[in-house]
């Protein structure tokens, strides 16, 4: 028997191979034996019809592709770095890596290649709450674990559905639930999660700073600060209680389109549960002001001083299996390596670390910066830009402009391998070995359980093959993902309070480790005074708006059973689906006005483009909102592409779009 660790989401479940079969880790403290219907099936995964398993080359992208060797493709990649400028170059990552490959070609594209072009799909989730965390706490931290929950009394879930996109950690919670904890939710749908609740506010999209800052008004006004926290610990605090003097509390509640009684039920809740965990994800972070709603959410935790101690914080939920762990080794091109940003001093740690010269000192083009930036190279590992980016038509259209295209994927039938000019088969979960940190800094091993396939190779050895190509030889001469994880433990060394360091490969083949633990036992805050920052911040209204001729708001989000654009679940051989992967929710009295009924054939259309789907009427879902699942491919023809300005994340979830119905085919 094997353990290893699942690669699907941010939960990071242990699991045990045995025969062909995987079952859940009952000694595994995070899940205690549990998996989801993607975790069981996840073997399916490595032996799809779909796989990508011989390198592949053409010239242009009108051709066919022609099988190539890994010499020949390494080395035409290679000779067109070489006569590239550094600023022309891009690396596309992805939170589906292992730390050791997202360690490998940070080190290369920043430490080598001189860019600084090097960030991941990460950019499109989580970069609001790692921008957030920064500007409140000091570093890039979350500060609490899953299992806080059971020393909890009140947990708010905003803009998270735990229920399809965190299924275990989901289990876990009704389970605390059994154990008195309260929980509330907040979503403008009333979600599967929504249904163990013990109260539900169908809030307003695009409202949640709205509704934050009342909660903090009210926490100044009815004297529940913190004062001894907030002297000790807390920046800004009587900058922030003179601007809530001055906010419109009536207009505010209006634009969250709660009840003044919703919002009082809420504020009893609060007010008389001490230790309280809020948890959201991308109905926060994927907004044109996401950085502002994770922020304004923070403050709640630093004026009541429920931060730092169990049973309380400001939980993210990272959606994918090793975002944290690429965020860990500078894998966003917003940050060097090791929490390092682009700082004289930091640089210069680095550069001796690494035994290099010239790292840039400046941030690199983001995941939604770079088809924009006219790139002679752009690499794109373990993701599927053209399928996720928002404003699709765009998109392809810049993709085609890019002289190279190199996509490394374990599978062929990406919506960027339309767009790409060499493909490079990569090794998938189950076929190679490394760790992963999951959403509350857990470090896990995951184990390799089946031969590599035919002419397949780990993703780490891929970009050692084009750096050693180029002349690196002596700082990428890694033997196995083990030597890797060494060399990037000796640099954490550099960075004190990410204490990788003290645990070993070895270590984590028996039990997980956990960083970071001794910043919440001595309540440590990396600003420049070693204190938290509170941020005043206000609802800015710079979403797209709806209108007479796009008078619907559409949000986007995940079901249970599909994992990103599915070529890993949308599978014949995965279990059913509890749910259709294209459908489209809307509100009964809004089918009932446009003449549509349950499973009509609709065509949804934005400015930017149209896509069809059908109809699933339901009261379930807000007045004139409506849900698509990104399980549709084709959702980013309608989705628009305004960024948050600091965390340049997209804002997936407002966008205005007209709903026409289609004649069903016979």
């Amino acid at each position: 028997m094997i353990k290893s660790v699942c690669g699907y989401c941010g939960v990071g479940c242990g699991l045990e191979f045995e025969e062909d079969k995987l079952i859940g880790d009952v000694a595994y403290p995070i899940n205690e034996g549990k998996l989801c219907s993607k975790g069981i099936s996840e073997l399916v995964s490595i032996q799809t019809p779909t796989r990508l398993l011989r390198p592949h080359i053409r010239d242009n992208i009108n051709n066919e592709y022609k099988v190539s060797n890994w010499e020949d493709s390494i080395k035409i990649i290679a000779d067109k770095i070489k006569n590239t400028d550094s600023s022309k170059i891009g690396f596309y990552l992805s939170g589906q890596l292992l730390t050791e490959d997202y360690y490998v070609a940070n080190k290369l594209g920043k430490g080598f290649l001189k860019t600084n072009n090097v960030d991941t799909n990460s950019r499109t989730c989580m970069s609001s709450a790692v921008v957030a965390y920064k500007k409140s706490l000091g570093i890039d931290f979350v500060p609490v674990k899953m299992d806080d929950i059971f020393d909890s009394n009140l947990l708010i879930i905003i803009g998270a559905n735990t229920a399809e996109a965190h299924v275990v950690f989901h289990n876990r919670i009704k389970k605390a639930k059994r154990k008195g904890l309260k929980v509330i939710v907040i979503d403008p749908r009333f979600t599967d999660t929504a249904k163990i609740a013990d109260l539900y506010l169908p809030i307003k999209v695009g409202a949640d700073i709205d509704f934050l800052n009342l909660v903090a008004k009210r926490i100044i006004d009815e004297d529940l600060v913190d004062y001894a926290f907030v002297e000790k610990y807390v920046n800004n605090f009587e900058l922030l209680k003179n601007k809530f003097k001055r906010i419109p509390v009536t207009k505010m509640l209006k634009r969250t389109g709660l009840s003044k009684e919703q919002f009082e039920e809420f504020w009893t809740m609060f007010k008389e549960n001490p230790n309280i965990i809020s948890a959201w994800t991308m109905g926060l972070n994927q907004s044109s002001q996401g950085v502002d709603k994770n922020l304004a959410l923070i403050n709640l935790h630093l004026l009541t001083g429920k931060i730092y101690k169990k049973g309380n914080g400001p939980l993210s939920l990272t959606g994918q299996p090793n975002a944290m762990g690429g965020r860990e080794v500078g894998g966003l091109s917003t940050m060097l390596a090791v929490h390092f940003g682009f700082e004289k001093e930091s640089i210069q740690k680095v550069e001796e670390f690494w035994n290099t010269k010239g790292i840039q000192n400046k941030a690199g083009l983001t995941a939604t910066q770079m088809l924009e930036a006219n790139l002679d190279v752009l690499i794109v590992c373990h993701t599927d830009p053209i399928y996720h980016l928002p404003n699709r038509n765009k998109t392809e259209e810049l993709i085609k402009k890019i002289p190279m295209v190199v996509e490394i994927n374990a599978y062929e039938n990406s919506e960027t391998s339309k767009y790409a000019h060499i493909k490079l088969p990569a090794t998938p979960w189950g076929e190679k070995e490394g760790t992963q940190t999951n959403l509350d800094r857990t470090i896990t091993k995951q184990e390799k359980l089946t031969r590599t396939s035919i002419d397949c190779k780990p993703d780490w050895e891929i970009f050692q093959l084009i750096a050693q190509e180029l002349g690196f030889y002596e700082a990428f001469s890694f033997k196995n993902p083990q030597e890797i994880f060494e060399e990037y433990q000796e640099m954490t060394k550099l960075n004190p309070h990410l204490n990788i360091y003290e645990t070993s490969y070895e270590q984590l083949r028996k039990e997980p480790f956990r960083w970071g633990d001794k910043i919440i036992e001595e309540k440590l805050f990396f600003t420049e005074n070693e204190k938290a920052n509170l941020h005043f911040v206000e609802n800015k209204l710079l979403s797209e708006r709806t209108s007479l001729e796009y008078p619907f708001l559409m949000i986007t989000g995940r079901t249970r059973d599909q994992w990103h654009s599915g070529t890993k679940t949308n599978l014949p051989r995965t279990l059913l689906k509890y749910k259709d992967l294209d459908f489209c929710e809307i509100h009964t009295k809004n089918a009932k006005d446009l003449g549509i009924e349950h499973n009509d054939p609709i065509r949804i259309i934005s400015k930017r483009g149209e896509i069809t789907s059908k109809a699933f009427i339901t009261d379930n879902i807000n007045m004139d909102t409506i849900f698509v699942p990104i399980s549709n491919r084709d959702v980013n023809y309608i989705t628009n592409d305004l960024l948050d300005k600091d965390s340049l994340e997209p804002d997936y979830n407002h966008n205005a779009v007209r709903i026409e119905k289609l004649k069903k085919t016979p």
